[in-house]
């Protein structure tokens, strides 16, 4: 089978960019297994299009994520659109790999050796922001290596800012990764931010969340 008979329908736009959210082929519980197996385009979602990078002038908020195979990419691009907020995408210099379980070992390596992947991407400034919305995947109950990575690169950049979590996941929850973010940034030296409880979907739902989603906004709006 080649990579295009793998991508799923595209299902959103982020940014005027096409997104395509594999998990969403498995809605049936029969298949889901958590998410395990779901294969991504072998680009953390660029294998079509560049990384998502929208930078205005005016707005106030921030949705800054990383996504393997689309779903967390399609939540991002619903918080953005009510919260009018700019967005950047988390890249890596070695992607991860198409194939789930070569994924998974890779991953399983970094956390356990605490060797988070290496970024490539330019933060810009970060000023004019009061909130900053947070995306990733839970992995093995935690974060996902890669937001893991933003954070100790980046986490010094966020003093003062609101941090508000979102996350997609395969059915076993958040478990320590709100814990491990306030700990990161406090680590990083980051001061004075105040924290909202994560949004949490289920990975293969994203596109039948707008209840829910809004549901959450409307309690962290303010």
């Amino acid at each position: 089978m080649d990579m295009k008979s793998k991508l799923g329908p595209v299902v959103g736009q982020i940014n005027n960019q096409d997104i395509r959210a594999n998990q969403l082929l498995r809605r049936d519980l029969s298949v889901w297994e958590g998410g395990r197996y779901t294969p991504s385009d072998g680009d953390d979602t660029n294998q079509n299009s560049g990384a998502v990078r929208k930078l205005t002038d005016k707005a106030k908020s921030i949705v800054i994520y990383w996504s393997r195979s689309g779903s967390t990419e399609l939540l991002a691009s619903k918080i953005a659109n009510i919260a009018n907020s700019d967005i950047l995408e988390i890249t890596l210099k070695e992607p991860y790999p198409t194939d789930y379980l070569e994924t998974r070992s890779r991953a399983n390596f970094e956390r356990e050796n605490d060797l988070p992947p290496e970024l490539n991407m330019e933060l810009p400034d970060l000023s004019q922001y009061e909130t900053v919305f947070l995306g990733y995947q839970t992995w093995a109950m935690t974060l996902s290596q890669p937001m893991k990575s933003f954070l100790l690169n980046y986490g010094s950049k966020l003093s003062g800012k609101r941090i508000v979590p979102f996350e997609t996941q395969g059915g076993f929850g958040s478990g320590d990764s709100e814990d491990l973010i306030r700990q990161i940034l406090a680590q990083e030296g980051s001061t004075k931010n105040s924290f909202e409880r994560a949004l949490v979907v289920d990975g293969n739902m994203v596109d039948r969340s707008n209840k829910v989603i809004d549901r959450w906004f409307n309690r962290i709006d303010r």
